[in-house]
């Protein structure tokens, strides 16, 4: 997943572009989320550097502030050097500043055509989940969901277990820091996945290099964040 930021420091036209965002999201179907939009740049990156997932940034680069946008981005760059910086601002002519504070930006969008922002938005939307997609298949294995039209890639890596679904034919993807229902069955993906996956119930599918402890006596498996899944006597000896 990818999260969203936005800093500007006029309201209407925050407002204007938390819109597009919003609609935009929901409209393709993307695999992100709009953590936060303020005029503060500093509570942005408070926010931000608490984040465990990759940012798409609005930043505009006049902020009524001692740090501006640009100065921003480069704050930005040092705890997350592969977000995606898109500077939104009136001054055409400080576009070139983007090469001096060397912040690889992904895009620079002009204020003055209403109709332009929106389109131009969009585009640097998907354009991030496009690449964010290429850089996480290239550096990590993902397990690739469709469900309600929506692809959701999540590494490997943040799966805790997988669980049989109250609902028929549905598992729940638990992963640590969201939880995901789509249609399989925890049989199917037991044959389909590598080994870092054992069935320790018939109801779960564990990452075994996420379990942080197990209870043997209550039959229970524990993960970092808290969760814990059963396991059955028969199955205990193979976990």
């Amino acid at each position: 997943m990818l999260n969203i930021f936005v800093c500007e420091d006029n309201p209407v036209q925050r407002q204007a572009i938390v819109q597009i965002i919003q609609n935009t999201v929901l409209m393709e179907e993307l695999d992100m989320k709009l953590v936060l939009d303020t005029e503060n740049p500093y509570t942005l990156l408070e926010t931000a550097k608490t984040s465990q997932n990759t940012g798409v940034y609005f930043l505009d680069i006049d902020l009524s502030s001692d740090m501006n946008g640009m100065k921003l981005a480069q704050q930005i760059r040092l705890f997350d050097p592969r977000g995606f910086i898109i500077f939104i601002t009136a001054h055409s002519e400080l576009s070139y500043m983007t090469f001096q504070y060397r912040v690889e930006a992904m895009d620079f969008v002009l204020k003055d055509n209403p109709a332009e922002i929106k389109v131009k938005i969009k585009e640097c939307l998907l354009h991030a989940m496009e690449r964010y997609t290429l850089q996480t298949n290239k550096t990590h294995k993902v397990f690739t969901i469709e469900t309600g039209g929506r692809k959701i890639n999540v590494d490997y890596n943040d799966i805790l277990f997988f669980e049989t679904s109250g609902h028929i034919h549905k598992v729940i993807l638990h992963a640590k820091d969201r939880q995901i229902e789509f249609s399989g069955t925890i049989k199917d993906l037991t044959s389909t996945l590598g080994s870092d996956f054992v069935r320790c119930h018939r109801s779960f599918l564990v990452n075994k290099n996420n379990i942080k402890e197990i209870d043997a006596k209550n039959r229970l498996i524990y993960f970092p964040n808290e969760e814990t899944c059963l396991m059955s006597t028969r199955m205990m000896k193979g976990l």
